[in-house]
């Protein structure tokens, strides 16, 4: 239907630009037809050809989408491993830390009560010797 307007259209617009004043045979009407319709079959070709090209780009474009999703979700799970080893680096220390300090804190609790039984005894002394009294409050310890 398209193609009998358009060609209705061509031969009405040859015929007034003509100015009707030349004679216009069907054979040349026919060949402008066949003209137009080897340039709408070349514009046909054409337009197809876009369609492919842009189909391949449509399939490029989404093979593209899916490799960039893919390197996303392997650093994502990267940054998980990187984090996981972080807390347990932490968890690791803090640990490490507590069972180091804990000998040195029974040495010095050990040391502590040394200490107050030995001015404990120091006193009682002190109380029965009166130089001993005075040395320690010279030193502090009475």
């Amino acid at each position: 239907m398209k193609k009998i307007i358009l060609v209705g259209i061509i031969w009405f617009l040859s015929l007034v630009g003509n100015g009707f004043s030349q004679d216009v045979t069907n054979r040349q009407i026919l060949e402008k037809l066949d003209k137009l319709e080897t340039k709408i079959d070349r514009m046909d070709a054409r337009i197809d050809n876009l369609d492919v090209r842009m189909a391949r780009l449509e399939t490029k474009v989404e093979e593209g989408q899916k490799s960039l999703q893919k390197q996303i979700d392997s650093l994502t799970a990267l940054l998980y491993v990187i984090l996981a080893g972080m807390f347990a680096l932490v968890g690791f220390v803090l640990w490490d830390r507590r069972t180091a300090l804990a000998p040195a804190v029974k040495k010095v609790e050990a040391l502590e009560k040394k200490e107050e039984s030995l001015e404990r005894v120091l006193k009682e002394f002190a109380m029965k010797e009166p130089r001993l009294t005075e040395a320690l409050k010279y030193a502090g310890i009475l």
